[in-house]
């Protein structure tokens, strides 16, 4: 049997669920896998009493993490928000994953999400057959969570136009979803919570209405605040997907993932991390910290299926490059001028100004 490309968080984390809950001894909110103390715990890593590691799955402020974990155990909804880039996904289904132990009852929002996709829809040949009935009836991911007690996902919230995202509104604030076809409703069990994710960053962005914010608690994931965390959540998610594709490339040098951890947080920022250079121009694109993960894990399979397997300058130029000029303009003459103003000036940087300058 082949294996599946990309488990799922519960799936892939199984043993470390397990054990937070043979340890776990406090209070569990009503069909809750865990407690709001071990989900944290899931969340942030640590080892545990009976010794087995727990490896963190967000670096950053754990303040955060407890905000949106009580949220969860409240009757609100939670709404992680921040540019992309910013592990709201990541977080987001590593919570529905320790709290309710599925992370798949998920809707991807986009510009074509419709109402039935939130709400229901129906099985056509039945109804024509027999009439609205609740064996025509085909629930939402929503409704299934409702049913079951479990946390719904919505991944890019702002994306679904504005008229669909208000048909939440009913299920955020009475926690019930009407069927007037068949003159019911479906009322949501204990343990019912909703994770939504958005930016403001991306073209095609819809705002949210003041009457849906209010019935989120909005927690904004910033940007990793230093170099060294940004480093340590690049070495760690490359490493993790590096296993899962078999890349035949060893396991990249610190160095390099370090450089281009730099490389985006200048263009990002607008200066150089030494603070020495005078301001830089920014791009058009994010230059994220999953596009960091990107270039990186796109230059290990190149090291390793055509080249020796260690990954070298020329393997990440070529991955540089895509990350930042998607505006083939205006981008082109950003990333010139910081090659010749920042990167030529670095005498440890020779090779990978080299490589640069060959892919342009």
């Amino acid at each position: 049997m082949s294996q599946v490309l990309r488990q799922h968080a519960e799936q892939q984390f199984a043993h470390e669920l397990d054990a937070l809950s043979q340890v776990d001894d406090r209070a569990r909110p009503p069909n809750w896998k865990l407690s709001p103390w071990a989900v944290l715990q899931y969340l942030m890593g640590g080892t545990l009493k009976n010794g087995v590691e727990i490896s963190p799955k967000y670096i950053g402020n754990a303040r955060l993490m407890e905000i949106a974990v009580t949220t969860l155990a409240t009757d609100r909804a939670l709404l992680l928000y921040g540019v992309p880039g910013t592990a709201k996904s990541w977080v987001s289904e590593h919570l529905a994953a320790a709290v309710s132990g599925d992370s798949t009852l998920l809707v991807q929002g986009t510009a074509g999400t419709s109402e039935e996709q939130l709400r229901y829809g129906w099985n056509y040949a039945q109804l024509l057959a027999h009439g609205p009935s609740e064996k025509a009836l085909i629930p939402s991911p929503m409704v299934n969570a409702m049913k079951r007690g479990k946390i719904a996902r919505i991944e890019e919230l702002t994306r679904i136009p504005a008229d669909v995202q208000d048909t939440l509104i009913t299920v955020l604030s009475e926690k019930t979803l009407p069927v007037p076809e068949l003159e019911s409703e479906v009322q949501a069990v204990q343990g019912f919570s909703v994770i939504a994710t958005a930016n403001n960053r991306d073209k095609g962005v819809n705002e949210l209405s003041s009457a849906l914010k209010r019935r989120f608690n909005t927690v904004v994931l910033p940007v990793p605040a230093s170099e060294a965390d940004e480093v340590q959540i690049v070495m760690k998610r490359v490493g993790e997907m590096g296993r899962a594709l078999a890349l035949p490339a060893e396991p990249p040098a610190l160095e390099e993932i370090k450089r281009v951890v730099q490389i985006f947080r200048e263009l990002r920022n607008g200066q150089t991390e030494d603070g020495k250079s005078v301001r830089i121009k920014s791009p058009t694109s994010t230059l994220s910290t999953a596009e960091a993960i990107s270039v990186i894990n796109s230059g290990m399979a190149l090291a390793g299926h055509f080249g020796d397997g260690v990954l070298r300058a020329a393997d990440v130029a070529s991955g540089l490059l895509g990350a930042v000029i998607k505006d083939p303009v205006q981008d082109t003459v950003v990333w010139k001028e910081y090659l010749e103003t920042v990167v030529k000036e670095r005498s440890d940087w020779k090779d990978l100004y080299r490589a640069c300058r060959e892919q342009l």
